[in-house]
């Protein structure tokens, strides 16, 4: 299966330091979705939670590591968690490079289903992302 996250920037590149999947502010539900070998592509819309300048840039892409679903503590805050290998190479792209090639963007109104924070993703939107955000 393949997925798109769809975090800040900020929250993506903590996430990558840490080799974690955290999807929805922390709920179960989306990395209970996932299974190992899964792809994780991460979508994000702004830079920071909170920030309203618009981003729109595909920031991260891996591969779900295992089939552990574990709960965090950060401080009070006990978030759902799974381990992600990222490709440590890939680089950001916006959204306006590959909009025209994603099954994801078609139709009318295609971003209202961002807002569910984790949606599916065609096999071809995958290679179309990862072919644009992985050097040759």
């Amino acid at each position: 299966m393949n997925w798109l996250g769809v975090v800040s920037r900020d929250h993506v590149q903590r996430g990558v330091a840490r080799g974690i999947a955290q999807i929805g502010h922390g709920s179960r539900a989306g990395v209970d979705r996932m299974g190992p070998g899964d792809v994780l592509v991460y979508y994000s819309p702004r830079a920071s939670l909170g920030d309203a300048t618009p981003l729109q840039v595909f920031t991260a892409i891996g591969e779900v590591a295992d089939d552990e679903v574990w709960q965090a503590d950060d401080g009070g805050f006990r978030p759902w968690r799974r381990r992600v290998s990222y490709d440590r190479t890939a680089r950001e792209v916006p959204l306006t490079e590959v909009r025209d090639r994603l099954a994801l963007t078609t139709g009318p109104n295609w971003g209202h289903r961002l807002r569910r924070g984790l949606v599916p993703l065609t096999d071809g939107d995958v290679a179309v992302l990862r072919a644009a955000m992985t050097p040759a």
